[in-house]
């Protein structure tokens, strides 16, 4: 049954150490804030999953929450490198990091058979690719019935997945409008699913039925962070703040001005500054 919970206590109390966890969002509804309470409150060991890491799974790295970072893409889109990523990888700091690099095909691919309960997921993709020779989940299996070859991954079975919505109702469904990536395959294939929206509303009467993606009973917690998605964007509210992008560029490039930003932005600050944040960019 799904609960209303605060940010902290969401977090707290599905979020373990250790665990395997997917912050997912492509571009549009990325869990930031979420993902800023598991940094403030120093959950370790993190097996990252994400289709395209950015820059808050540059800070949760650079803040030696995770050991291991499963991903498709990883980068400061429309910018450059993460760069406290490429140090943890090349000079181990603030430790060392373990990656495994797919396709955006397969980590979908490997998503959807999680939700739907499967050990893997077959596909047709990396053919004439080098990523196999370097990435030994990679297996090729031949199908029975056609005697064709095809690329098998296992399925990800996060611990526990986040993920950022519009609108939650009072029973607990949950909408999502806009650009949608694996929000709700990671969702269904999680042992538990964290959800941070902009509001919450009476009920869904007059909107499409299909925009409810996520009905209660496939969630755990939810929390309402108004801005919880900054700077990425939220279709509807708030817009993508593309000189936080830029400006991160510069800031991870320094051990020390990234451990300042972090205490100043994130350590030492709650939930609340998401909104404050976004009052300028609402639409």
């Amino acid at each position: 049954m799904t609960q209303f919970l605060s940010l902290a206590d969401a977090v707290r109390q599905n979020l373990k150490h250790g665990d395997i966890v997917a912050f997912e969002g492509f571009t549009h509804l990325i869990p930031v804030a979420a993902a800023h309470e598991a940094i403030r409150q120093g959950i370790k060991d993190l097996t990252l999953l994400r289709m395209t890491p950015d820059i808050v799974y540059d800070q949760m790295i650079g803040m030696g929450l995770a050991r291991k970072v499963i991903f498709s893409y990883a980068g400061n889109p429309g910018v450059g490198l993460l760069r406290r990523m490429r140090d943890a990888i090349e000079n181990q700091f603030p430790r060392a990091i373990e990656t495994v690099e797919h396709s955006h095909s397969a980590m979908a691919q490997a998503y959807e058979a999680g939700a739907a309960g499967l050990p893997l997921a077959v596909f047709r993709g990396y053919k004439g690719a080098d990523l196999p020779k370097v990435n030994p989940e990679i297996k090729s299996i031949t199908c029975p019935f056609t005697g064709e070859e095809l690329a098998a991954v296992p399925a990800h079975r996060p611990d526990v997945t986040f993920i950022h919505a519009q609108k939650a109702n009072r029973k607990g469904d949950v909408l999502i409008e806009g650009i949608i990536g694996v929000q709700k395959e990671a969702a269904l294939a999680a042992r538990r699913v964290v959800v941070t929206v902009e509001e919450v509303v009476p009920d869904f009467k007059g909107l499409h039925p299909n925009l409810t993606i996520l009905p209660n009973w496939t969630i755990d917690a939810i929390a309402v962070v108004p801005g919880g998605a900054h700077p990425s964007y939220t279709h509807g509210y708030y817009e993508r703040d593309n000189a936080t992008y830029l400006e991160w560029d510069k800031i991870s490039a320094d051990r020390d001005l990234f451990a300042g930003w972090m205490r100043e932005n994130v350590l030492e600050v709650g939930p609340e500054v998401f909104a404050k944040r976004v009052e300028g960019l609402r639409s």
